[in-house]
């Protein structure tokens, strides 16, 4: 199941419940990519409530899509307490022009501050 949320008109939040699976990765993409016809750039919150299952390919979508779409997002929080999607958020983070930050769940508050400041250019 993906809830989604919005914290501002840029801003785009989405809670992911049971499994991360190619279905619901790529309808995951295309709420972004429709948000992306009306907006030159969008920001995400993206926290996992109880992922039951990833499989490789939504793994694999997921690490990428920051990659193919850096100029197009400037922050992506991600709140989960699974230390591999850290892990990709650190690495994607060296890879792309977008704050890519981790937070655990119980930091999740932390994670709607950040989200929410004003990009300073």
């Amino acid at each position: 199941m993906l809830e989604d949320y919005s914290f501002a008109d840029y801003i785009l939040g989405y809670v992911i419940d049971g499994a991360m699976d190619h279905a619901q990765i790529t309808k995951l993409r295309n709420l972004i990519l429709e948000k992306l016809e009306t907006h030159d750039r969008v920001s995400l919150y993206l926290e996992d409530r109880n992922i039951t299952k990833f499989t490789l390919s939504a793994a694999a979508m997921g690490a990428l899509f920051p990659i193919e779409y850096a100029h197009r997002i400037d922050r992506i929080a991600l709140v989960t307490d699974r230390r591999w999607i850290h892990f990709l958020a650190v690495v994607d983070n060296s890879l792309v022009k977008s704050q890519i930050k981790h937070f655990t769940r119980e930091n999740r508050v932390n994670a709607v501050k950040w989200i929410s400041e004003p990009i300073l250019e």
